[in-house]
């Protein structure tokens, strides 16, 4: 299997720390993020099996119904997708759904999962053979994928002789977090991965990227010592504001100022939001003379979402 494998650089400093960037929005497939690493991993498996349809599920501005609607069309696949009406708006993302021909059904949140199985057993019930993908790309397959970002991480520190002390990066469904953390544990190593909520509040946000864990692990055969799980799994849920979607004057600042300083487009829902809180946790923790790395996780198309929305 071909991996998408993204770059690194030197960002600038910030409160005495030395600060990079790994670039997971420029994945070369419908403006890239985390969610396209995941879906290459299910799509994969969809390319090996007798699949003729794919059924996920997520709000109108998410990432990963975006970029499974797009690699359903590349394929020629049809592509039906659960949307809780709660969180759904019009979005770039919703409007790229579109674009792909999904079938979007937009219901209540707590008639999301019959949704799902009534949209399952009716596509085989007509003689279809549908591949289910969790929201967000939840699952052992989205967390292998972070399983092998963070070996790309190694990669990268042995060739330019330098270690990251902290990992940063927007903490949704967790799957991103839990593949990181196994992929730590795996090497031995002694890094801070700190995920940094967009939407979650504890004890349910870290209990779900546990839980993950723990699933790949058991999958895998890899016995870890579950006090070191524990202490490793660092879910920050002190910067998620009003919730999913929503942002305030920090956000929007840190929007602004990376475009303007260093070209970066980020938005609203979850990398501004994340790095935002990455700043703060720095400075509410007094870390100082680090090397950090922050994940940008993509999102580009809710950039324009923020321009558009935004008052001048």
């Amino acid at each position: 299997m071909k991996k998408y494998k993204t770059c690194i650089h030197r960002l600038g400093d910030y409160n005495s720390n030395f600060i990079y960037m790994k670039r997971e929005d420029l994945i070369p497939f419908s403006f890239g993020g985390n969610k396209a690493r995941k879906a290459k991993y299910f799509f994969d498996e969809i390319d090996r099996g007798n699949f003729d349809s794919v059924v996920t599920y997520g709000s109108g501005s998410s990432n990963h119904c975006r970029i499974i609607s797009n690699m359903a069309k590349q394929r020629g696949l049809e592509c039906y997708i659960i949307s809780p009406k709660e969180a759904f708006e019009e979005t770039f993302n919703q409007s790229m759904m579109n674009l792909f021909d999904s079938k979007i059904q937009v219901v209540s949140v707590d008639e999301v999962s019959d949704t799902i199985e009534k949209t399952l057993e009716s596509l085989k019930n007509s003689g279809k053979n549908p591949y289910f993908i969790q929201g967000g790309g939840h699952g052992n397959l989205g967390t292998r994928a972070y399983v092998d970002c963070y070996e790309e991480i190694k990669e990268y520190e042995k060739e330019n002789g330098i270690i990251f002390d902290y990992i940063f990066f927007a903490s949704g469904t967790g799957t991103t977090q839990a593949g990181l953390i196994c992929g730590q544990l795996i090497n031995d190593d002694n890094k801070k991965i700190v995920g940094i909520s967009i939407a979650r509040k504890n004890p349910r946000g870290r209990d779900i990227v546990l839980s993950s864990i723990y699933e790949y692990f058991d999958e895998n055969n890899i016995n870890k010592n579950h006090s070191l799980i524990e202490e490793s799994t660092i879910f920050v849920d002190d910067y998620v504001g009003n919730g999913y979607g929503n942002m305030n004057e920090d956000i929007s600042k840190t929007i602004e100022n990376m475009i303007s300083k260093y070209g970066i487009p980020m938005d609203s829902t979850y990398t501004a939001k994340a790095y935002n809180g990455m700043e703060n946790y720095i400075k509410k923790n007094n870390i100082s003379g680090k090397n950090i790395l922050f994940i940008h996780t993509g999102g580009t198309p809710l950039f324009f979402d923020y321009l558009k929305n935004k008052d001048i």
